[in-house]
């Protein structure tokens, strides 16, 4: 039989500069709504000055193996894909919302109203005369709003209906076309790393094994499949 794929991404804290790169990516190549963040950070200040100590946590859906957003979900429309990767089938999606409630990182998010409404509905130039509206810049490249990459489109809807959820994807539409995640390919310290873990030969699977990897909340037994390696600096 050949070979069961994981795929997983490793983030060294050492090398992450906290530039947000990868959330602005990610946005820009999945079309999110406001208030939505597929990829996202964690920030924590501990102590008093002048003992005080900084963590930046680069933060997506964790992929996990023992994933407990499929386990709840009614529908089976979040669901493991051959490549190890959870994802979400927006036509069996019913908006019950069990995955989100199941997910113990927050990185499920429910359109609870009508996606990118602002933009829908921006008829007012910032600069009369000069700028053009939202609805002018859409009208022009034909789609739904001006910022939208059709590309997400090939494996999942371009954006999302109103009553479903939504969340990363490890950008499977990049990775049908041989291309790494948007996240990882805008990292410009090249903090993320991602590949097949169960190939010995990839970069993922080497620095799993030179570095001691940890896993957020590790103690919900999910498996996760981002993994961190070294300390944010």
């Amino acid at each position: 039989m050949p070979r069961k794929k994981q795929y997983s991404m490793v983030i060294d804290l050492d090398r992450c500069v906290g530039c947000t790169a990868c959330d602005i990516s990610c946005k820009r190549e999945n079309n999110t709504p406001e208030g939505f963040a597929w990829s996202n950070h964690i920030i924590e200040t501990k102590g008093r000055f002048p003992n005080t100590s900084f963590r930046y946590i680069p933060t997506l859906c964790n992929h996990c193996t023992n994933a407990p957003c499929v386990k709840n979900c009614p529908t089976t429309a979040m669901h493991k894909d051959a490549n190890g990767l959870t994802k979400h089938d927006a036509n069996k999606c019913i908006g019950c919302r069990a995955c989100q409630t199941a997910c113990p990182y927050g990185v499920i998010y429910f359109n609870k109203k009508l996606p990118h409404k602002r933009l829908r509905h921006d008829t007012q130039p910032a600069i009369a005369g000069c700028t053009s509206t939202g609805v002018e810049v859409a009208e022009k490249v034909g789609a739904p709003i001006g910022t939208y990459n059709a590309g997400r489109a090939q494996t999942y809807p371009g954006i999302r209906p109103q009553g479903i959820v939504e969340k990363c994807t490890f950008c499977d539409h990049r990775l049908a076309r041989g291309e790494m995640p948007a996240c990882v390919e805008a990292c410009p310290a090249d903090a993320r790393i991602f590949g097949d873990r169960n190939d010995p030969k990839s970069p993922v699977a080497k620095l799993l094994t030179k570095h001691a990897p940890k896993v957020l909340q590790p103690e919900k037994g999910t498996q996760p499949n981002v993994l961190y390696i070294n300390e944010y600096h």
